[in-house]
């Protein structure tokens, strides 16, 4: 991977800088922005933590954008559970996959379910919610042994090295916590943040590949977009659920606390 010449440097070194995002939901108006936004800051690489679909309007549109621009796609729950809604479900859970091609039924389900990487002697893990499964959730207040499982080797993960930073998506809310030589890291979310009602995402700074210690740093950055025009496209399209979408997205308060 090549640094752009834009791209920061520390004593004259080059480094190398990772967009992470995850949980678009759908919402295609906040994708674009952030999009735009890590294109402004001259970062080619994406790594998306999944959850492409559900919840807002135009997942179909998520996915081709993310499989167009994201170098590594990872599977989210949504993306896990989606093409085994039956017709006996909940009404809204079978327009979301009505809306979805079965082209992209499939990609979503054959998604990877963590990536590892190097940066800056840093062993680097990756995924949606958790190192046992997508649809097992760890919130920002969890045990010290829920802290200590996101860092272990399981049947989903592999039997890699084991990381020394795990980010993790899922919950819809930033933050960052460490302890001695570990860092765990949630990038929040693009489409249906949950902590403040704009979009998030992180990027990893540092020398990707190199084993040895360098400098290392991961930054949050808030994206704001046009939500009255993300509701009203929810609004033409006939999305079911849409007046607690529309609240969530402005308020950033999850439905089920509405």
């Amino acid at each position: 991977m090549s640094c752009r010449a834009n791209c920061d440097t520390i004593q004259g070194v080059p480094l190398d800088r990772i967009a992470v995002m995850s949980d678009v939901h759908g919402n295609l108006t906040a994708l674009e922005a952030v999009i735009r936004d890590i294109d402004s800051r001259g970062i080619e690489r994406i790594i998306n933590l999944g959850d492409f679909v559900g919840k807002g309007p135009r997942g179909a549109d998520v996915v081709d954008r993310c499989d167009k621009e994201c170098d590594i796609n990872i599977r989210g729950n949504w993306d896990d559970f989606l093409h085994t809604i039956g017709e006996d479900d909940a009404p809204e859970m079978c327009w979301w996959r009505d809306e979805v091609r079965a082209d992209q039924l499939e990609w979503l389900r054959t998604l990877p379910l963590s990536h590892d990487l190097v940066m800056s002697g840093r062993r680097i893990r990756l995924y949606h919610a958790s190192a046992t499964s997508p649809h097992h959730r760890v919130r920002a207040k969890h045990t010290r042994d829920e802290f200590e499982g996101m860092f272990a080797n399981t049947e989903m993960t592999g039997q890699g090295p084991v990381p020394t930073v795990v980010g993790y998506a899922d919950i819809h809310m930033t933050y960052v916590e460490t302890w001695p030589d570990r860092t765990l890291f949630n990038v929040g979310s693009v489409g249906n943040p949950l902590d403040e009602p704009v979009p998030s995402y992180a990027i990893l700074e540092g020398e990707f590949g190199n084993e040895e210690p360098a400098p290392f740093g991961i930054q949050f950055v808030r994206v704001p977009y046009d939500v009255e025009a993300e509701i009203a496209v929810a609004a033409d399209l006939g999305m079911p659920a849409l007046e607690a979408y529309a609240k969530e997205l402005r308020t950033a308060v999850y439905r089920g606390l509405q």
